[in-house]
């Protein structure tokens, strides 16, 4: 099969749902202040993001999360990866702030954090320079007619497929059995992905920590799905 040429040109900011739960605390307002600027990857026009060059120290790859919820996925291997800089995707402020704290309880220094619609980020993010994707637990937009809504797409994907490299891996997770077969449909058929051989989409592997809405999920019978794809190679051989 052929990988679809080019890929969408970047959006307008579109995002759904809250952007801020409960007011935050005056200990998480001042940490915010305090630390996320030093933190925050803006956006400029015309000018690409050099991943590598977010980090204060050299990288041996880069990994990205896509709405990272409370962070504690994100925190978790970050803190087991030093090696590997993290990029972070969220806009809901209090997820924000609840991964500040960790970052500075535990003295991360290798996250970086994107707070708008992830897909700004992506277009902007350069051809094969992400080791790994984690989308976990989105938002399943159950309604049919918010399905446009949904984070897994034609679009997204196309953006995935540039900005991966060869061979690295799309970690994707849900406990929606409708959403669950959107996922196998969008991207077991896409040209780029191939499921990971052996990967058990029942349980997680060992380096993939669980997160609150999975433990959430459990409580309330929920089964949760753990997908696991690689990128093929560009230029097989």
């Amino acid at each position: 099969m052929r990988e679809r040429s080019g890929t969408p040109a970047p959006r307008r900011r579109i995002l759904y749902g809250r952007r801020r739960g409960r007011r935050l605390r005056s200990g998480q307002r001042e940490l915010v202040g305090r630390l996320l600027p030093a933190l925050d990857i803006r956006l400029t026009p015309g000018e690409p993001v050099a991943p590598a060059a977010l980090f204060p120290s050299e990288v041996d790859d880069i990994w990205l999360e896509i709405g990272f919820g409370g962070g504690e996925h994100l925190a978790w291997q970050a803190c087991r990866n030093p090696g590997i800089g993290m990029i972070g995707c969220e806009p809901f402020v209090n997820g924000v702030a609840r991964l500040l704290a960790e970052i500075e309880a535990r003295n991360i220094g290798n996250i970086r954090l994107f707070r708008d619609d992830a897909r700004l980020l992506l277009a902007e993010l350069p051809e094969d320079s992400i080791g790994r994707i984690f989308i976990l637990f989105p938002d399943p937009w159950p309604k049919a007619r918010h399905h446009k809504r949904r984070i897994v797409s034609e679009p997204v994907l196309s953006h995935l497929a540039r900005i991966m490299r060869d061979g690295a891996e799309l970690r994707m997770a849900t406990d929606d059995p409708g959403y669950l077969e959107w996922i196998l449909d969008h991207v077991d058929g896409h040209e780029v992905f191939t499921e990971v051989s052996g990967a058990d989409r029942g349980n997680r592997t060992a380096d993939w920590p669980p997160t609150r809405y999975e433990r959430k999920a459990a409580a309330a019978g929920r089964a949760s799905a753990f997908l696991r794809y690689s990128r093929r190679p560009r230029r097989p051989s």
